[in-house]
């Protein structure tokens, strides 16, 4: 089944505490070399027929409007996967 992925971050020069958090825990299990987590969201649009032009842009729409908090996130990827 063919679907859109929207991916959705928390703006660049915003604080992000749940990266901040996990970031944190991996540097006390040992993981030394990460030194930033970011955490945004994932979302899949599902469809039941191929997907156009059109439906790429609908959902570009979509994400920017009804998936995402334009004040605090961005929508940084939109991509089809079969």
């Amino acid at each position: 089944m063919p679907k859109i992925i929207v991916e959705v971050m928390p703006k660049a020069d915003l604080l992000d505490p749940q990266g901040k958090a996990v970031a944190n825990a991996l540097q006390r299990g040992g993981n030394k070399d990460i030194k930033g987590v970011r955490i945004g969201k994932r979302i899949e649009l599902h469809f039941e027929r191929p997907i156009t032009d059109a439906d790429l842009a609908d959902a570009r729409k979509i994400g920017d409007e009804f998936l995402s908090n334009a004040v605090i996130e961005d929508v940084v990827n939109v991509t089809v996967e079969n």
